[in-house]
Formats: structure tokens, C-alpha cells, sequence
């Protein structure tokens, strides 16, 4: 059996690992399980889940380090030495597992220090619990050590390096190891290949993990909120919104989240809805725009890249809610500066043409926006015919003055 582990070590991969160990063990088809792997880390509680099921394993479990420009960093250090078998291909490398905080801060001395000598003891114990060299195992740890496939062979980290699957089932054909059902030699050469993969669940949920998903997610719960409370009973906007938000936390709790950074972005939509409700004329759109791109920068603290949010993904959101946040405010802008064109002030300004004469002291009548209206003028006298221009109303009289003629 082969399964392939392709991204970080968190709960979805531990799950699918430890029920693939399980369903291995109780195949009487299957000989060995084959976890190939390329993983840039992830959390030590996951790990120690996989391992655990490494360790109970009833069948032998290979950990492949492959294709050639995979890696097994960090957690994927500690998986690949607790295996039965550690092998890699061509062109990989294993170690950089020194721990990292995930709670969005930093660690103190001492709680790097205990951290640190937790996780060193930890790998050397599983490293010499298979013959390989703990004290190089150990170092991945304290020093961050990396080394390539060849080093690992020849320094006792892994047992082989081989090309693809069939040069491993080869290789290792033979081999005596040791698992909880005792011990075992394995008679892998021309055996069939099964994969397993994911269920659909594991596959979302293992997308989830992502930290470019995440934030995405919660953006969209974030603007699914933001239009339900500006218009509010839309309901549909709200709904979308408050499931985005709830996936959002659950890809986050696998990060290490910057609280200040949450907060901005928090502020930020406050800011807009601000606007919305009371209008600054653009300041607070401009200043929720500054804190939401620095919050979004900030939300991720860590020194791993992959788990930090790409700013690929960061820089076209934050352009897309600044040009979506100031064309709203363009448009209010804009609005606001248009003459009003219903009510008493949309008659200001209008031109029409009088039906009868209007002088100083006798009002007349005249036809404008299509009705029939009493006008009078303070001292002009308006003849039939003429074109002349509201400037003011009384009641249901309105204010005039000859077209051709400045303010009266």
C-alpha cells in the first residue's frame, strides 16, 4: 500500500496516515506500507500521532522521502527516522527541525530551552530505537542541520536511496525489521502497487490547512458580514459569511496567528462600515484600507515560509477592497455633488416658459417640468412666451426671473 503526503503535518494528514497503518494491518494482501512523502513540517501533535501509529504498527512502514526536490523538514524529520525503513530519492534533503512557537508570539528563554531539549531527546530516541545515528538526529533539532540524501545515507540517518517505488520495493527486499507484532522480513520485489488516497473529506478538510485558504476564507466572511450589517436582512451575504468565518478558524488553528494583526483587520471593517453609515469623505476608508493590508501582513507570525500568507495572494486582495471601498466612496461623493432632481430643491433651476404676463406686483403662469405653475417675479416683467428660470418656491408659488438674466 502507498500513500502520498504532499503539504504540512497537521490533524487531517495524522488522521489519514493512522487509519492507512490500520487498514494495512489488517490487509492479509499487504506486505508493507509506503508513506511517500514531501513536507515542509508541521504540528508536533499531529507528529507524535503519526509516529504512535508507526510505532503500534503491526506491518512494516516505510517512510520515502520522494520525488526527487522533496524534502522532510521539521516534523517530516522525526516521521522519517521513526520509520521501520527511511529511504530517499535522488535529489532530497532531511532535517531543519529546530520547534517554533505556534501561538503567534515568541517563546522565553527557558520555554525555548525545555521546548528545544523535549524535542532533541525525543528524535535521538527514535533514531536509536531503529540503529540510525541519534547524535546527527539530534542536531537537526538543536542546530537546524539540513543535509542532502547522500550525507543521510552515509552518516546512518536513512537505510537507502532509490530512484522511484519499484528500486525501493527492491532494495529493501530482504530486510529485517522489527514492529509491535515482532519481527518481520520483507519480501517486497515485483509485489503490486496499491494506492490509497484521501476520502473527499480528508481532502477538504486538508485543503483547509492551507494558510493562503484561510485567509482567503476569512475574508469572505469578513465581507459576507459586512454587507449583511450595511443592508441589513440580505441574509444570503450573512450565511455565506458566517460559514467562511467558522472554516476560516478552523484552518487557523494550525497557525501561528498574530493577534495584533487580527485585530487590525477587525478594525478595518469597522472602519468601512463606518463610512457607510456616517461618510468621512474618505478618511476612514483610507484608514481602514492602511490597517487592513498591515493586518493582513501581520497575521501570520512565523519564520517557516510555508506557513505564512503569501503575499501574492495579500497584495490583489487589499488592492480589490481599496478600489471596491473607494468607487463607493467616489460614488457617494459624486451623488452628493449632483443637482437634486425631485422635491422643492429639484425645481430650483428649472427653465420653462410663461403662459400669461408676470410683473412685479401680479403673479402668472408658467409651464415647467411638464405641469402648469403660479410664478411671480420680484421686479422684471415677464411677457408670454418667455423663457424664464426658477430660483426659488413658496408654497405652491414659485420664484422666477427671465432666462437671459443674472441672480435677481
Amino acid at each position: 500500500m502507498v500513500i502520498t503526503i504532499n503539504g504540512s503535518i497537521n490533524p487531517v494528514t495524522a488522521e489519514f496516515i493512522t487509519e492507512s497503518i490500520t487498514a494495512a494491518d489488517k490487509d492479509p494482501d499487504i506486505e508493507v506500507l509506503v508513506i511517500e512523502m514531501d513536507t515542509p513540517g508541521g504540528l508536533d501533535t499531529s507528529m507524535r500521532q503519526i509516529i504512535k501509529g508507526i510505532q503500534s504498527a503491526k506491518k512494516p512502514v516505510v517512510v520515502y522521502v520522494a520525488p526527487s526536490g522533496s524534502r522532510a523538514a521539521s516534523a517530516g524529520a522525526f516521521i522519517t527516522v521513526a520509520a521501520h525503513v527511511a529511504a530517499m530519492a535522488p535529489g532530497t534533503n532531511i532535517g531543519s527541525a529546530s520547534p517554533v512557537n505556534m501561538g503567534g508570539g515568541g517563546m522565553d528563554k527557558t520555554m525555548k530551552k525545555k521546548v528545544t531539549n523535549d524535542a532533541a531527546a525525543y528524535i535521538k530516541s527514535l533514531a536509536e530505537a531503529h540503529g540510525r545515528n541519534g547524535e546527527l538526529a539530534e542536531k537537526f533539532v538543536r542546530k537546524s542541520s539540513n543535509i542532502p540524501e547522500t550525507e543521510a545515507k552515509k552518516e546512518n540517518i536513512i537505510d537507502f536511496i532509490a530512484d522511484d517505488l519499484p528500486s525501493l520495493l527492491k532494495a529493501i527486499d530482504g530486510k529485517k525489521v522489527k514492529t509491535s507484532a515482532g519481527e518481520k522480513t520483507l519480501k517486497t520485489a515485483g509485489l503490486a502497487i496499491k494506492k490509497q488516497e484521501m476520502n473527499w473529506r480528508q481532502e477538504v478538510f486538508n485543503a483547509l490547512a492551507n494558510p493562503n485558504i484561510a485567509y482567503i476564507l476569512m475574508m469572505l466572511g469578513f465581507y459576507g458580514l459586512f454587507f449583511e450589517l450595511s443592508n441589513p436582512g440580505s441574509i444570503v451575504p450573512g450565511v455565506i459569511g458566517a460559514i467562511s468565518l467558522i472554516l476560516a478558524f478552523y484552518s487557523l488553528q494550525t497557525l501561528p496567528i498574530n493577534y495584533a494583526g487580527a485585530l487590525l483587520i477587525a478594525l478595518a471593517v469597522i472602519l468601512f462600515l463606518l463610512e457607510i453609515k456616517a461618510p468621512s469623505y474618505g478618511v476612514l476608508t483610507i484608514g481602514g484600507i492602511v490597517s487592513f493590508t498591515i493586518g493582513s501582513m501581520m497575521l501570520v507570525d512565523s519564520p517557516e515560509e510555508y506557513l505564512n500568507i503569501s503575499f501574492s495572494v495579500i497584495a490583489p486582495t487589499a488592492i480589490l477592497t481599496a478600489a471596491f471601498f473607494l468607487f463607493l466612496v467616489g460614488s457617494a461623493l459624486n451623488i452628493q455633488g449632483k443637482k437634486t432632481m425631485t422635491g422643492k430643491e429639484g425645481m430650483i433651476g428649472a427653465v420653462g416658459i410663461a403662459e400669461s404676463l408676470i410683473s412685479g406686483g401680479k403673479a402668472g403662469k408658467i409651464f415647467v417640468v411638464g405641469e402648469l405653475w403660479n410664478a411671480v417675479t420680484e421686479k422684471d416683467n415677464i411677457k408670454k412666451g418667455e423663457s424664464v428660470e426658477v430660483t426659488g418656491q413658496n408654497g405652491l408659488i414659485l420664484k422666477v426671473r427671465p432666462k437671459d438674466k443674472g441672480a435677481s
